[in-house]
């Protein structure tokens, strides 16, 4: 059994060797923010929960036609866990992988991957720019009009928030409330 556990500064350092995008590493930093958030509202370890959602689209920028596929190899590599490789794997189920989530972390990681897209775009056409002030009514808003961030995928929003069990608002406004300690990080302070 792999006893190893890899350090923040080890993901995001195995993050920016294959991601360039600057829009790929702050969506990276937002889902890691997210997810140290529901780790804290699960009583979960926030470490491991927040090294996964930094690391979550390690192969996209550079294989995204094997994304949640490749990462196995790039964190096999490293000698990384078990636990950390099939949760990322698990967030592109029905997609793009065909592990299905199936622990809290991977649930979580699924439910909040796509939200965390919706949520900055939504932000981004407030006035103010900024994560800080949005609320969850906006967010459903947006939700609704299928012409708005149309490349995300709502149903997997949805999904998510069902293998959670959790009201979709609920999970939206938790969701924000993750991406808050980030603002700055993720561009998403705006003018607040």
């Amino acid at each position: 059994m792999n006893t190893y556990s890899p350090t923040r500064d080890q993901a995001l350092n195995l993050l920016k060797k294959y991601n360039t995008s600057p829009g790929l590493i702050r969506h990276a930093l937002a889902v890691e923010a997210v997810m140290i958030h529901f780790a804290r509202l699960f009583n979960e370890d926030e470490e491991k929960w927040g090294i996964v959602g930094l690391v979550h689209d390690i192969d996209y920028e550079q294989f995204p036609d094997a994304h949640c596929i490749k990462c196995r190899e790039l964190f096999e590599a490293e000698n990384w866990p078990e636990e950390y490789i099939r949760a990322v794997a698990s967030h592109g189920w029905g997609i793009c992988s065909d592990v299905k989530p199936e622990s809290l972390m991977e649930k979580t990681l699924y439910a909040v991957d796509e939200l965390t897209g919706l949520v900055a775009s939504a932000a981004l056409v407030r006035p103010s720019k900024s994560v800080l002030d949005i609320k969850a009514k906006s967010v459903k808003k947006k939700f609704k009009d299928k012409r708005f961030a149309a490349g995300v995928d709502r149903q997997i929003i949805v999904n998510g928030a069902d293998m959670l069990e959790m009201d979709l608002t609920e999970l939206i406004t938790q969701t924000i409330l993750g991406m808050r300690p980030a603002a700055e990080a993720i561009g998403l302070k705006g003018t607040l």
